[in-house]
């Protein structure tokens, strides 16, 4: 196993580690070895779960409430991470808001709210990585496969989803001679309840059978390629990788 590869010498910090994606994501590194830091926004009980859960397996946890937004809360979470653990070789921004709505009727409020976590969080993110991740290590922001699907009632949030794209594979460039990987995961209809929210049954049946497999993504699918890109996957980079069962 080398450096680059995942490790228990290796420590993760995973935004929106609570529940949904990210909790899988921080359980999933946990298991490969890795130390792990959840951020969260508001779910202590969840938070601490996730933690007590990583911890009764044999692994490394802790878990700090931050606004990803805010720029002093995020470098605290940096800061205790390399105090605790000695560096930060991973970060996976899983945290985020979606609030759907058509174009001509869309509260303005709400696109505020999301450019702020969808966008200006991950912008927050992304410049404490750029500066405190260490050699070999890997940057995974989400984005997400309605970029590409065009679907009625999601370009509010498509359009913050757009911009995380071009965070990542920018700042993947501006990292060169670093040996650091940045890339952007599009996961497709996943049962979360950040997907589930407000959608009734007929609704998320029309959306489990778009792709060829049928059915809707679970969080510990797209865990599989967090832990793939945030350890052995060093040859890419620079990507939106489309984790969605096919969907067009």
């Amino acid at each position: 196993m080398t450096e680059n590869s995942n490790s228990p010498n290796r420590v993760a910090i995973v935004t929106g580690g609570s529940r949904g994606i990210g909790a899988s994501a921080a359980k999933r590194l946990a298991s490969d070895g890795q130390t792990v830091v959840i951020g969260y926004a508001g779910r202590d009980a969840d938070a601490a779960e996730v933690v007590a859960e990583i911890v009764t397996c044999g692994g490394r946890a802790l878990a700090m409430q931050a606004d990803i937004a805010d720029e002093t809360a995020v470098a605290a979470v940096f800061d205790r991470t390399e105090q605790e653990f000695g560096g930060v070789d991973v970060v996976v921004n899983a945290a985020g808001v979606m609030i759907l709505g058509s174009v001509v009727d869309f509260d303005l409020d709400d696109l505020d709210r999301m450019h702020r976590t969808n966008i200006r969080g991950t912008f927050v993110i992304n410049q404490q990585a750029a500066r405190r991740v260490r050699r070999g290590g890997a940057v995974l922001n989400f984005s997400s496969s309605v970029t590409q699907l065009a679907l009625p009632n999601y370009a509010p949030y498509a359009a913050t989803k757009g911009a995380v794209d071009a965070i990542s594979l920018i700042l993947a460039k501006e990292l060169r001679g670093r040996d650091i990987t940045v890339n952007a995961i599009a996961p497709g209809p996943t049962a979360t309840a950040l997907f589930l929210d407000g959608k009734d049954d007929a609704t998320i049946d029309r959306m489990a059978k778009m792709n060829p497999l049928e059915r809707l993504g679970t969080p510990d699918d797209i865990a599989e390629v967090v832990s793939f890109l945030a350890g052995p996957g060093r040859w890419v980079n620079g990507q939106t990788i489309y984790v969605n069962g096919g969907l067009a």
